[in-house]
């Protein structure tokens, strides 16, 4: 467990929470404890789903500015790989990730909720990538994972005027997935990945494979990835009890063992 970044347990359902007042600022330590916390879930067999949460006031406000103000060229060329490893070590959890996000999610804290399959957000939160405002760009994958999730021309106005974004325009444009009280944020949150956690674990993993995998390919290589996993699953002893229960019980009848 690091000091700014714990993961709590739920039965199945775990939560990456970052605890790092007075605004989850992502400075080196941070990064750090997040790529160890989502290695962590990842290997767990026990975890089904996962919660990126920050507490009730506030995600992450973005990077620790103060910490980069003074850095060189040289310096900024290793500290933003770590960053964007760190945060691609999120995307990568093979199992569904929400971001339950209230207060503030701007910059690298947009950018970690971002590596979400799912974004639940309170109704007063602002997001938004606010770099340009101080001379920079987006970091760690702003430019690139936010025009896949909202198309390039809406990706483009967020980035170049850094404006902050309110939860509702964010559910029209597809950058929340759910609009709820601020109060209800995490709980939506953890409601919304619950009917994961009896699932076909690796299937989901393969679903999030293939689909994360083919969208930066071309549609014939993104369909040979497809069909190498959906193969693979004959290998596992959920495809065999889900086909069975089909044939004997009907569909939605199945309990997997994850394997």
């Amino acid at each position: 467990m690091g000091e700014f970044v714990r993961v709590e347990t739920d039965g199945a359902i775990a939560t990456i929470r970052l605890e790092r007042p007075p605004m989850n600022a992502l400075n080196a330590q941070v990064t750090l404890e997040l790529a160890q916390a989502a290695a962590q879930v990842d290997q767990d067999e026990e975890i089904r789903a996962v919660v990126l949460y920050g507490g009730q006031k506030v995600f992450a406000a973005g990077a620790d500015i103060k910490e980069m103000a003074q850095a060189s060229y040289a310096s900024m060329t290793v500290t933003s790989k770590r960053l964007q490893d760190s945060l691609t070590a999120v995307a990568r959890i093979g199992k569904p990730v929400v971001a339950a996000i209230t207060g503030y999610a701007l910059g690298g804290g947009l950018e970690l909720a971002l590596c979400a399959d799912f974004r639940v957000v309170g109704e007063g939160a602002k997001v938004g990538q606010p770099e340009i405002l101080l001379g920079v760009i987006p970091g760690a994958g702003g430019t690139q994972r936010l025009p896949r999730l909202v198309g390039q021309a809406r990706a483009k106005n967020i980035v170049f005027t850094g404006r902050f974004v309110a939860a509702a325009e964010a559910l029209a444009i597809g950058l929340a997935d759910q609009v709820v009280p601020d109060a209800e944020t995490y709980q939506a949150a953890v409601d919304l990945v619950a009917r994961y956690t009896d699932g076909p674990a690796i299937a989901l993993r393969a679903a999030k494979r293939a689909i994360d995998d083919g969208l930066d390919v071309d549609l014939d290589t993104g369909l040979e990835i497809e069909r190498l996993h959906f193969a693979g699953l004959f290998a596992t002893q959920d495809q065999r009890t889900g086909m069975r229960s089909f044939v004997e019980n009907g569909p939605g009848k199945a309990k997997f063992a994850g394997r």
